[in-house]
């Protein structure tokens, strides 16, 4: 009988106030179970990576996988963060320098159908009581937005017999998933080869574990709030009994050095986007929840320049700061607007776009201290709605675009955010709208690309 330990991370999404707390545990209890004669690997699930941190957007992800090496995993897999917050070209060298496994199963090049180079489909671990045991790995295949990026993702029902049918029956099978909870109990359902699932993406947290037919789910939440722990015995490659648990790492002891080793990335990032100059301002452009602040005006503006469209619609909620007069660097910009958002031109027929309005005018109160959470927003509050080109008149529901009343039948382009595909609010954005995403620059870029023009360096007032 052997004794094998996995110990897993997920959906960090670089809140690297709890890394040294987390590198410490990882690295202690490693020994410790080794000196217990547990065989140990270390697994991390995606998301390590969020563009809301300055360190992160000023490397595109590089300083998280330099974190990621102090612990040496014996494999990763990725999330919707380092797969589709990357360009395809920052993605493909993301990893250039990382001492571990990249273990992804469903992602391959859109031109060539071939995987990339960075990744294995699968990774075999011989343990030293001669069992063997297999890590394949799994990410969200978001159809829409990796086709933009070059990427074709491929749904894991379609992919996961094809991976299991290459290789032998008796192997301990471990699934590395970036899929979500709903996905993962429907893999434990069908396929039961899978002895152990390791889930992420969706947050969830399984203190101990889950049992589902013949597989072991755990999960360990996110923002490294805890740590998983999966203990084994197996003998002749089947696993007699397992268990799930996890550390919860606000319970961990803090050491000295640890805040302002924290509190360093922050600066560093921060100086490194700030070395940047954008634009040089007249004016302050203030934000705020409600009305139309300034700044809002002027991103409406820039999101209609992006699309070119006559007309833009956006929430308040996105801008989290002002921007002072003067000189306008990256660092103020990532801060206003960190979002994972792009600009879309989304078009609709009059009929279609009139209910569109409605959908709005029915729901911005309730919208504007509505806390959004998620699917790129990385604000607080979803704010007011505001308009540029389009109006409602309040009395007869008469919509205008351009300064003309809507005709039902005639085709309307107008400049929105891919969020809006995906949120519950709006339907008639993802039923009815042709949204074509301008997925080359996020919302900070557009703004700053606008910003840049309008307002150049070297202005004289």
């Amino acid at each position: 009988m052997e004794k094998i330990a996995i110990l897993h991370t997920n959906d960090l999404h670089s809140h690297f106030e709890n890394w040294p707390r987390i590198k410490r545990y990882l690295i202690n209890e490693k020994n410790k179970l080794e000196k217990q004669g547990y065989f140990v690997i270390t697994v991390d699930l995606g998301d390590a990576m969020d563009r809301a941190h300055s360190l992160t957007e000023s490397t595109n992800g590089k300083a998280n996988v330099e974190l990621l090496n102090q612990i040496h995993y014996d494999a990763v897999t990725i999330g919707n963060n380092e797969g589709l917050t990357n360009s395809k070209n920052e993605l493909d060298h993301l990893y250039d320098n990382a001492n571990f496994d990249v273990v992804l199963g469903n992602l391959f090049n859109l031109d060539d159908n071939k995987r990339p180079d960075w990744v294995k489909p699968d990774k075999l671990i011989e343990t030293p009581g001669g069992n063997q045991l297999r890590l394949y790995g799994l990410t969200a295949p978001y159809h829409s937005t990796y086709e933009l990026e070059g990427w074709n993702p491929v749904d894991d029902q379609k992919i996961i017999p094809d991976m299991l049918n290459n290789h032998p029956e008796d192997e301990v099978t471990v699934l590395l998933s970036h899929l979500g909870v709903t996905q993962d109990r429907l893999i434990a359902s069908k396929f039961p080869k899978f002895d152990i699932i390791i889930g992420s993406h969706t947050h969830h947290l399984f203190l101990h574990g889950e049992r589902d037919n013949h597989s072991l789910l755990a999960a360990a939440g996110k923002y490294g709030y805890y740590v998983g722990k999966i203990t084994m015995n197996v003998q002749d490659n089947k696993v007699v009994s397992s268990e799930a648990s996890v550390v919860k790492t606000s319970d961990l002891p803090v050491e000295d050095g640890d805040d302002e080793w924290i509190e360093s990335l922050a600066h560093k990032g921060e100086a490194m986007l700030s070395e940047h100059k954008v634009a040089n301002i007249p004016h302050d452009m203030e934000n705020g929840l409600v009305d139309t602040p300034q700044i809002v005006k002027e991103f409406l503006s820039a999101m209609k320049q992006k699309a070119h469209t006559k007309a833009a619609i956006v929430n308040n909620g996105l801008f989290l700061d002002t921007l002072p007069k003067g000189i306008v660097d990256k660092n103020q910009l990532h801060k206003i607007l960190p979002h994972s958002m792009h600009v879309t031109k989304s078009t609709f027929t009059g009929a279609e776009l009139w209910r569109l309005m409605m959908e709005m005018k029915k729901n911005w109160k309730f919208l504007i201290q509505y806390q959004q959470k998620g699917m790129g927003f990385r604000g607080k509050y979803f704010g007011q709605l505001n308009y540029d080109g389009i109006k409602v008149d309040e009395n007869t529901n008469d919509v205008y675009f351009d300064g003309e009343k809507i005709d039902f039948n005639k085709k309307y382009d107008i400049a929105l955010l891919d969020h809006y595909i995906f949120i519950p609010f709006f339907p008639t954005v993802a039923i009815k709208g042709e949204n074509h995403i301008l997925y080359d620059q996020t919302l900070r870029e557009v703004f700053a690309s606008y910003l840049s023009e309008k307002y150049p360096l070297d202005r004289r007032d």
